[in-house]
């Protein structure tokens, strides 16, 4: 694990409201880390509403299969992550641990097996041993507070060089509501479905199928918008909980009912707070990139070739160096296998077109591109003059400080 901090880093974190009928714990099971937490609960008082996205990798983990098959339920009542251990690549073994580690986890919490959620994250391919958890969830779930939001993030870190957690507040029908989530995430981050591992729960009234609704809407513009390094993990899982408990509530059942407008936007702003924070702590970032893409043909050709340039390692090692060498947004326009015409293409460096219609913009001045290219937050857009197609996709540079991190992962 990483020990300095992102210079992107956020500069403070918000104070984390309690939220009724969620309280959370930590542990050291020394799964594989030393001297650090590496467990986390998340225990409702009573059954929350349950919604879920996870990786479409087809090597899924054991936990992401585990939660697919209790997701139908709609109900939780506890969530356990451990870092360290992904347990995903582990045959047998890895359904084994799963389920020893939801039967104790059932067990603390009082309830069935099908209201237990799990989620791993850590090395693929090592047996996850299970009997670690034995001897700190009754622990856990006895000193769980609800004021434990920052202490939580912590214990699922793995590459991270910050814990991430955002909240935010709504009103429903004239009640105030609480938003509060956590994020894990730094690297492997290229989302099919969901990306990283990231606990959203709320004391509103919303039944599982409007909560679905509402996450797998969310999810396009914000986890679903994020790569570091164009690998998608086999444990992506984001999962969010309803407790209901906010007073003088009715249970909305529809997403499109409009007494959820206001929960919609705040939930969104949450998911995409915590998505940025991820690309902000990519393996060996220091800079985050905004890909904008206009002009497409359409919003699905213009997110293939943003994703193509946010992906591409010329551009992020070009950004690293604090190079403008826009030839290399060219090269990852043409290689998406969208429609493009080179003679219509332009391209700008925050607010500097540096290229236009098929060539170097003429007043292009490489002083005033390199002093953007020095910025920690830099802009990327290509507009393509053939449609109205656009989309937005976040990344980070690409340097030593990531081969480093990757090249001795294991050990």
């Amino acid at each position: 694990m990483t020990t300095a901090l992102s210079p992107l880093a956020p500069k403070s974190y918000p104070p984390m409201p309690a939220i009724d009928g969620v309280r959370l714990a930590t542990a050291a099971a020394g799964i594989k880390y030393k001297n650090r937490t590496d467990v986390m609960m998340m225990v409702f008082d009573e059954k929350a509403a349950v919604a879920g996205l996870f990786t479409r990798s087809k090597c899924p983990s054991a936990p992401v299969d585990f939660c697919r098959a209790n997701l139908p339920s709609g109900k939780a009542k506890v969530l356990v992550v451990n870092s360290g251990n992904a347990n995903a690549f582990t045959g047998k073994k890895g359904a084994a641990a799963t389920s020893m580690t939801a039967k104790m986890a059932a067990e603390v919490a009082g309830c069935g097996e099908d209201e237990v959620y799990l989620a791993s994250t850590g090395v693929i391919g090592e047996p996850l041993d299970a009997s670690k958890f034995g001897g700190v969830l009754t622990g856990m779930a006895g000193e769980a507070k609800a004021d434990f939001w920052l202490e939580a993030a912590k214990a699922i870190m793995t590459t991270d060089t910050y814990p991430k957690v955002a909240t935010r507040g709504a009103e429903i029908d004239g009640v105030a509501v609480t938003l509060n989530g956590m994020a894990k995430g730094a690297g492997m981050i290229a989302p099919d479905m969901a990306t990283m591992l990231s606990f959203i729960a709320t004391d509103a009234a919303i039944a599982a199928p409007a909560l679905q609704a509402l996450l797998s809407e969310g999810v396009g513009q914000s986890f679903n918008a994020v790569t570091v390094d164009s690998d998608t993990s086999t444990s992506d899982t984001v999962l969010a909980f309803a407790t209901g408990k906010a007073p003088g509530q009715d249970e909305i059942a529809d997403a499109s009912d409009p007494r959820l407008d206001d929960f919609r936007a705040a939930l969104h702003a949450l998911m995409k707070d915590l998505a940025l924070q991820v690309v902000r702590d990519g393996e060996g970032a220091r800079k985050m990139v905004t890909v904008n893409v206009t002009g497409a043909e359409d919003d699905r050709a213009a997110n293939v070739i943003a994703r193509s340039i946010a992906n591409s390692p010329l551009v992020k090692t070009a950004v690293a160096g604090e190079d403008a060498n826009w030839g290399r947004v060219v090269m990852a326009v043409g290689k998406a296998g969208e429609k493009a015409d080179r003679d219509r293409l332009a391209i700008w460096f925050g607010d500097i077109r540096v290229a236009v219609d098929g060539e170097r913009d003429p007043d292009y001045s490489e002083a005033h591109t390199s002093a953007v290219m020095r910025e920690q937050d830099i802009t990327i857009r290509a507009d393509l003059g053939i449609g109205s197609g656009q989309a937005t996709v976040y990344t980070c540079d690409l340097t030593k400080e990531y081969v480093a991190i990757n090249g001795d992962y294991r050990s």
